[in-house]
């Protein structure tokens, strides 16, 4: 176990966090405290459509972000701040002060849930406590049963010798600084009940009403890839399987390898070594494509 303890306290690409290491460790300690602050720094895209929304159709939002966020400004920092460093920079050019509590919404920043994910890791790895991030559903956004697309972290307490379970998010219920390991959607065992036919892939969500076993499949790899240090963004995607016709023309043999990285993934800690290995020599699962990088740059790979 030491060993997968040293290798969450390692930074990755997106939670380096060297330029701010000393800054990140006089953040809060307590966890109550610490993603409290971290989301009174944000506004949630969702969120800034439904006070838009709810302005145009009333003439003012409740919560007075339409009123109080410029026109002018992103309506979505994800394509841009990709690093936990890049958000934070982000955070002191908007104000000096940095991390505060009573940011004014037009000093916000309009991210999702992998983005606050990453950012708190990177606290986290910056104060010697081992994370990683992990993406998967949650039940918790909506009361219709469906789960949505989510992204959340993994703390180990030392005193404890196990992994506790945050959800940044207060929507996530009274214990989202340590869930049960129920509450979350862990995207291994819903790929393989789906698969299997114990559950619905209806039920499962990604953004506003994108479905299916696609859908999936990409959620399998962006918690594979967290869980070796590599908190890709989702507009990054296997080179593979990165359009609809490659994914749905897979073979029963391509599928069936799918299906064996998720039961390793349902014990990341059991398996470590073998997904490691995995991540070093199984090209296919390795190669992304992402808005800037297609197919074309991939020529001197034999993906598959």
């Amino acid at each position: 176990m030491d060993k997968i303890i040293e290798f969450y306290l390692k930074t990755s690409i997106y939670t380096n966090y060297e330029p701010y290491e000393e800054y990140y460790r006089s953040l809060p300690d307590n966890m109550e405290e610490l993603t409290s602050l971290i989301m009174a720094q944000t506004i949630h895209r969702k969120e800034l459509r439904r006070s838009r929304t709810e302005f145009l159709t009333t003439g003012k939002s409740h919560d007075h972000i339409s009123e109080e966020y410029p026109w002018w400004k992103y309506i979505s920092h994800d394509d841009i701040l990709l690093t936990a460093p890049a958000i934070t920079a982000e955070l002191f050019r908007q104000d000096k002060r940095g991390f505060i509590k009573n940011r004014e919404i037009k000093d916000k920043i309009v991210i999702t849930c992998r983005y606050v994910a990453v950012l708190i890791a990177s606290i986290l790895k910056a104060k010697r406590i081992p994370c990683r991030v992990r993406s998967g559903f949650a039940s918790y956004f909506r009361t219709d049963g469906k789960y949505v697309d989510h992204w959340i972290i993994e703390y180990y307490d030392k005193k404890q010798g196990k992994w506790i379970i945050c959800d940044p998010d207060p929507k996530s219920g009274e214990t989202h600084i340590n869930m049960n390991k129920k509450d979350f959607g862990w995207i291994a065992k819903i790929w393989l009940d789906v698969r299997s036919g114990k559950e619905d892939i209806n039920k499962f969500i990604h953004g506003s009403a994108s479905q299916g076993l696609n859908i999936l499949a990409y959620t399998l790899f962006f918690d594979f890839h967290a869980l070796m240090n590599d908190e890709i963004s989702y507009l990054f995607m296997p080179s593979y399987i990165d359009d609809d016709s490659e994914f749905f023309n897979l073979t029963t043999k391509e599928l069936k390898e799918l299906d064996d990285l998720a039961t390793l993934m349902l014990e990341p800690d059991k398996n470590f070594d073998t997904l490691r290995y995995i991540f070093f020599t199984e090209k296919k699962f390795r190669i992304l494509n992402t808005p800037l990088i297609s197919d074309k740059e991939h020529i001197e790979f034999d993906i598959n």
